[in-house]
């Protein structure tokens, strides 16, 4: 039975060329990032469920006034298998933004083939996550077969910018959909090989530094406070948090905390204007050991002392913060099916880590949803030129359905 799955997926590189190109033609960006949200992807996507012929397809719309629709689109739909213990696969619809479009070889919301490699905006981060799950059971579904287990799918919005009106929401307006004992994979994360399972996630905190100085005319800087040269200082003093929390956890690549100074807004427009407000943000990946109340107050103190020395107010302001939440246990049932999933369909030996970058599993683990965070991937998530392998979304599609004949457990 599983054999002749396979085959069928084998033969799907059209419908998932198809399936890119639908979705890679509908950027769904965030209302943060000037866009309109995802509710173009998301009609596309409920619309093809629908004609696969998936049944119990449901709708968890989250308010949101700040897109034309007033919500933010989530939505579920099921396999049934022989058991009501279920399999979920979810993934995210919205995208982030292209970035300088002159590093990108062809549009990035035209879909681009070359070969094994389909290029574009959202390919890989996270439409291959949405194309697996949909591989799987459209598998099942066109070849009339009931796996042991059921397959859920889900597919949320607003991974990209805080999960607000995403998978929280989700949870909260549905607390019965997933059980205690269902499995959860995250198709988010995961190296070229396939051999990286994510068990573990770093706490997130991101900060905006705003540094207000005195504008004036560049040609006498002695009369105002060149906010930029004091921004610059800050920076450079942040560096001071790689020794303040310098321990490592082996689980982690890179195995210790991260403090990276990012996003920075314009200041002055002309260059013969010494600037009076800079402001930057700094994101910080912390190991799960340290308090981000220590981090957070250690900050403003570096803060406050450059401001002082440089004659400049420093407001800090906390965008994001989220800290996390206990790993999934090693030994949980869905890491097991999956580890023998892979060893069975790819011959893969399933290497257990930590990520620094956030994913939905966050939220999942909070609530004590035991989750994997796995896929097959080039990895190369809002790079320019974003690309993901059709070899790689049907060879997942595979470990799914492999997994969905075995208990969970």
């Amino acid at each position: 039975m599983l054999s002749q799955l396979c085959d069928y997926l084998d033969s799907q590189r059209n419908r998932i060329i198809r399936w890119q190109r639908e979705m890679t033609g509908r950027p769904a960006i965030g209302p943060e990032n000037n866009g309109t949200g995802e509710n173009e992807k998301a009609a596309w996507l409920e619309a093809e469920l629908a004609h696969m012929g998936l049944s119990e397809i449901r709708r968890y719309p989250c308010p949101d006034m700040r897109v034309s629709a007033g919500f933010r689109p989530n939505i579920s739909a099921r396999v049934p298998g022989g058991r009501k213990r279920t399999l979920w696969i979810i993934g995210h619809m919205d995208i982030v933004p292209p970035g300088d479009l002159a590093l990108w070889h062809s549009p990035p919301y035209e879909l681009r083939v070359d070969g094994d490699l389909l290029f574009g905006r959202g390919v890989e981060d996270n439409q291959q996550a949405i194309v697996t799950a949909m591989l799987a059971a459209d598998a099942l579904i066109h070849n009339g077969v009931t796996p042991e287990l059921s397959l859920g799918l889900l597919f949320v919005a607003d991974e990209e910018t805080g999960m607000k009106f995403g998978l929280p929401h989700v949870l909260e307006s549905a607390p019965d959909l997933i059980a205690e004992d269902d499995g959860i994979l995250v198709p988010d994360m995961g190296n070229s090989s396939g051999s990286m399972v994510e068990i573990a996630e770093k706490s997130c905190l991101w900060l905006r530094l705003s540094v207000t100085g005195k504008q004036c005319h560049a040609s006498i800087p002695n009369e105002g406070v060149n906010s930029l040269v004091a921004a610059s200082a800050c920076v450079l003093e942040l560096e001071r948090l790689h020794r303040l929390f310098r321990n490592k956890n082996a689980l982690f690549t890179p195995s210790w905390s991260t403090f990276v100074p990012s996003k920075k807004e314009a200041n002055v427009e002309n260059i013969n204007t010494l600037p009076g407000r800079d402001v930057f943000y700094l994101d910080c990946r912390v190991l799960p050991e340290y308090d981000l109340d220590d981090v957070e107050r250690e900050i403003r103190a570096i803060a406050s002392e450059v401001g002082a020395c440089y004659k400049a107010d420093i407001d800090v302001d906390i965008v994001h913060s989220e800290r996390a939440p206990e790993a999934t246990p090693a030994d949980a049932p869905v890491v097991r099916s999956l580890a023998a999933a892979l060893k069975k369909m790819r011959c893969i030996d399933a290497r257990l880590c930590g990520v620094g970058g956030q994913t939905v599993a966050a939220c999942l683990r909070r609530k004590k949803l035991q989750t994997a965070v796995w896929a097959t991937l080039v990895p190369n998530a809002h790079s320019p030129n974003e690309c993901s392998r059709i070899s790689a979304a049907i060879a997942d599609a595979k470990v799914i359905l492999s997994m969905l004949f075995s208990p969970l457990g």
